[in-house]
């Protein structure tokens, strides 16, 4: 019985491992198509798309404005998904109550209700299309993540640690930053990450934000898309998966994927 259980997960791994990367062997295969249309399995192989992608300024700059967006929402979500998570963990205070229901209700509201919204708002504040606004309007996605994450960070927390450290004298300041903050690192980083991702990958949202001459890269790709339907658009996706391999190769390589997020490696 022991042994059928093993063989069915095993199975069962293999067909989830299968059906989650499937999509990006389509993709990086159909990149290299000679056809002027995207076809699987390719038909000849080469590199023209990739040419084309690099031949066009817009999608570089599309891709510039995304990144640049995605970075500064983590970070902003982070530091606010930090400061809101302790707020709402340790403290009582008039509307906390409010504070969280319209934290957890972000997360039921539909994207495309959200970006109509957004947009008669900066309509009223005047507030014209900018990698600003577009900014507000990620972090509006994002900042829940990060503060529900560092919560549930929070919630297994042994606050003696922090009650020994001040009573031997240390600061608040000290005891937060050598006692708190690497306690909940994995959920703080887990929640930067969640907002790169949201940010860099918005397609609802930026598109009532956004104008003809400020589109982040998914925009670029749709308004794309509807036009012209050749393999350029899979050789971005193909890149786009490339950079988030270095991504992480990197962070592997000089810090370490488990450090990273608090994990204990050391086993002895």
């Amino acid at each position: 019985m022991t042994r059928l259980t093993r063989v069915l997960g095993t199975g069962f791994a293999v067909l989830v491992g299968l059906f989650l990367i499937a999509p990006v062997v389509v993709t990086v295969a159909s990149s290299l198509t000679t056809t002027s249309y995207v076809t699987f399995p390719p038909k000849g192989i080469t590199l023209r798309w990739y040419a084309e992608v690099f031949g066009k300024p817009e999608f570089l700059s599309s891709f510039v404005l995304s990144a640049g967006v995605a970075l500064a929402a983590a970070a902003i979500s982070a530091v606010v998904g930090l400061a809101g998570g302790l707020a709402i963990h340790r403290y009582r205070f008039p509307g906390r109550g409010a504070l969280e229901a319209v934290l957890s209700s972000a997360f039921a509201v539909p994207t495309i209700v959200l970006g109509i919204g957004l947009l008669q708002w900066f309509a009223q504040m005047g507030l014209a299309s900018s990698p600003f606004t577009l900014l507000l309007a990620h972090l509006v996605l994002t900042v829940p993540y990060a503060v529900r994450l560092v919560l549930a960070g929070l919630a297994g927390l042994d606050r003696s640690a922090e009650k020994a450290a001040a009573g031997l004298g240390a600061p608040p300041f000290l005891v937060f930053w050598h006692v708190t903050l690497p306690a909940v690192r994995g959920a703080l980083i887990g929640g930067a990450f969640f907002a790169f991702i949201t940010s860099f990958d918005d397609l609802t949202v930026a598109l009532f934000v956004v104008t003809t001459d400020l589109q982040t890269l998914p925009v670029r790709i749709f308004n794309y898309m509807q036009y012209d339907y050749d393999p350029t658009v899979t050789a971005i996706g193909t890149l786009m998966v490339l950079f988030a391999v270095v991504a992480v190769v990197v962070i592997e390589r000089f810090v370490g994927v488990a450090r990273l997020f608090g994990a204990d490696t050391d086993h002895k």
